[in-house]
């Protein structure tokens, strides 16, 4: 129910405006000086004020030019009242941004059908600013993490799965931004108003990871002289993301399956079960199926966490977003640094984008963070990049055909052979890149390369290809 402020020194009025509104179902506030009025509007946030110009202390103008600057539209709209003879003050506040205004006497129908229009006009701009909200929330993390047809499959993914509870493994190696993902999955969902908890499986000894997943009670072990939550409890109503999850020994293992299912934790030394309400999201640097393959990992706690599986593409795989995200991390650097930095040279980019990225995204940002701190010019020049290990650099043109034409000389290869060797080394690059782009969907691959499904397999099989 909305909540309306009556601002006018007229008692009479106060007390008539008060019935009628109440009467109506609305919740009313009353204030009879534009001080007064302020400190209402800024602890109890009404959403329509109803303010008369002349006040005893401060004009209505005044306390009008203070909300607009202060309160959006669809969080505080202002009705004038005045009196017949200062129209021109209504329409001077009609211009500063208040919806409408009334004069007085006034009829109570009028009235009501105007506040009507007014709270109507609030939701409909709520609705409209959330739908911006939204829009820009979407094209800042299309921006942040690139523009790639392999990044955009992912972030189709995440917004088809964030709003279920499903359970979901992101899958990708060191510094492809597993836990940013995670973390747009959450904030995404319908618990993004309650708790992210994350757990690094990694960085936990194996005999303190059973009391930080689920708690332990007072006297539980030694040390524990007081009870404390786990991460369980800490996440409930939420998201649980655990990083790097084939870190967990055994134990742990059949534990974490066993609060999933039930949906319930037991503090360590506790009898009580405590009823949990979290939603898991995993991620790992390997394929978890092989791990299960392997003995490595609980197959029935596999297929538990794997609802939904999404697995993010290595940044030399899509090269194309190195230059969004290299100016994203610039600017990050810039401000942290107060550098005065414009750009790239057209040097340092092509060395970027040479490189081949071990590291993937998480390198990309060390390593420009690092060349914006040494830099002195205002633009990142090649030698302010200073990678872990040496470019890969192929072998020029005319490298290549002075050793195919000394093989041929020296009877080692024929013309044919070589040829035959380049178009099907030509051929696996084109297939590889190609569902490197498509993230291996072979029907998709199929298509772009105008073969049929059968062929493509034919071919996966005769050049080797593991897809």
């Amino acid at each position: 129910m909305s909540t309306i402020l009556v601002v006018d020194d007229d008692k009479e009025l106060q007390n008539t405006l008060q019935v009628i509104l109440q009467s109506e179902g609305y919740i009313v506030l009353t204030a009879d000086t534009g001080k007064k009025a302020l400190q209402i509007i800024k602890s109890n946030a009404p959403n329509i004020v109803l303010l008369d110009i002349r006040l005893p202390d401060i004009n209505g103008i005044k306390i009008l030019e203070k909300v607009k600057k202060d309160i959006p539209d669809y969080e505080c709209c202002i009705i004038i009242l005045t009196a017949y003879g200062d129209i021109k003050g209504a329409i001077k506040s009609m211009k500063l941004g208040a919806f409408d205004y009334i004069t007085k006497p006034f009829d109570n129908d009028e009235l009501l059908l105007t506040i009507q229009k007014a709270i109507r006009s609030q939701q409909l701009k709520k609705e409209v600013q959330v739908l911006r909200e939204k829009l820009e929330e979407k094209i800042t993390y299309e921006k942040e993490m690139g523009t790639s047809f392999l990044i955009k499959d992912v972030l189709k993914k995440v917004s088809m799965i964030a709003p279920t509870n499903m359970s979901v493994i992101v899958q990708g190696k060191t510094g492809t931004g597993k836990e940013v993902i995670a973390h747009l999955i959450h904030k995404k969902s319908n618990r993004r108003c309650e708790e992210f908890i994350p757990i690094d499986c990694g960085a936990i000894p194996e005999s303190l990871i059973e009391s930080e997943l689920f708690g332990y009670e007072k006297g539980a072990f030694t040390g524990a002289e007081t009870a404390k939550m786990g991460k369980f409890e800490q996440a409930d109503k939420g998201t649980l993301f655990l990083d790097e999850i084939t870190n967990l020994p055994e134990p742990a293992q059949a534990k974490l399956l066993r609060a999933i299912e039930e949906k319930q934790v037991y503090h360590l030394g506790g009898k009580q079960s405590i009823r949990v309400d979290v939603r898991i999201l995993t991620a790992s640097n390997v394929d978890l199926n092989d791990a299960v393959h392997n003995g490595d990992f609980r197959e029935d706690l596999y297929h538990r966490l794997n609802e939904f599986k999404i697995v993010l593409p290595l940044l030399k795989e899509r090269k194309e977003d190195i230059p969004i995200l290299a100016e994203i991390f610039l600017n990050e650097a810039k401000k942290e640094f107060d550098k005065g930095i414009d750009d790239f040279s057209s040097e340092a980019m092509k060395k970027l984008l040479k490189y081949h990225w071990p590291g993937n995204v998480r390198e990309l940002k060390n390593i420009i963070k690092k060349a914006v701190l040494v830099e002195d010019g205002d633009h990142i020049t090649p030698e302010s990049l200073e990678f872990e290990e040496e470019p890969v650099t192929e072998p020029s043109k005319q490298h290549s055909i002075e050793r195919f034409t000394k093989n041929i000389i020296d009877r080692k290869q024929t013309l044919k052979e070589i040829t035959s060797k380049l178009n099907t080394d030509i051929e696996r690059e084109i297939i590889l890149s190609v569902l490197r782009e498509v993230h291996f969907n072979k029907t998709i691959a199929a298509k772009i390369l105008e073969i049929d499904r059968n062929t493509l397999y034919k071919k996966l099989k005769e050049l080797d290809i593991k897809a």
